[in-house]
C-alpha cells in the first residue's frame, strides 16, 4: 500500500505523516495525526478515533471556526489560501492580518497554506505563522525540480 512506503519515508526523514481528510485511514496506517478540513468529520468524533495524535483543522480565513477548533483542542489549526495557487480552487482567502489577530489570544500552532513561494513565504513567517504547507511550489513548479524548489525556500 501506497501510505504504508509514505510512512516509511517519512519516519526515516523524521517528519510527521499526516493523513488528509480520514481519521480512519489515519488510525489504520497508524500515521501521527490527521487533518481535517470543514466538511470533513467532526473534531470531537476525529479526536476520540485518533486519541492523542496531532489533529489539525482548516480554518479558511474565519476566526470564528479558528476558536470553535481551540475550544475542540485541535493540534494546529490552518488558514488560507494567503496567495493565488493552482493547487486547488481558491474559495477562502486569508490575509496576514488573520495570523496577527488569532496569535494574541493563542499559542496553539499556525499552518499557512495557499500559493506559497520561495518570493513570499518570509513574510508568513514573520507573522506568526509556525508552519507552511507548500504544495505546488514543489511539485507544479516549470521552472525548478523538486528539490531544488525545496533548496530555495532555505
Amino acid at each position: 500500500m501506497v501510505g504504508r512506503k509514505i510512512k516509511d519515508i517519512c519516519k526515516k526523514n523524521n517528519v510527521k505523516f499526516i493523513i488528509n481528510d480520514n481519521p480512519l485511514l489515519a488510525l489504520k496506517l497508524d500515521a501521527d495525526g490527521c487533518h481535517l478540513g470543514q466538511k470533513d468529520m467532526n473534531i470531537k468524533k476525529a479526536k476520540k478515533i485518533l486519541n492523542k495524535k496531532i489533529l489539525g483543522v482548516t480554518c479558511h480565513n474565519s476566526i470564528n471556526l479558528a476558536k470553535k477548533a481551540i475550544k475542540a483542542k485541535a493540534s494546529y489549526i490552518a488558514f488560507g489560501a494567503f496567495y493565488v495557487s493552482k493547487t486547488k480552487k481558491t474559495k477562502y482567502v486569508a490575509s496576514i492580518n488573520i495570523l496577527n489577530k488569532v496569535k494574541k489570544f493563542t499559542k496553539i500552532p499556525m499552518v499557512a497554506i495557499g500559493g506559497i513561494n520561495c518570493d513570499n513565504y518570509k513574510n508568513l513567517l514573520l507573522n506568526n505563522a509556525d508552519f507552511l504547507a507548500i504544495s505546488g511550489y514543489i511539485w507544479k513548479n516549470k521552472k525548478y525540480k523538486p528539490l531544488e524548489a525545496v533548496e530555495r525556500l532555505k
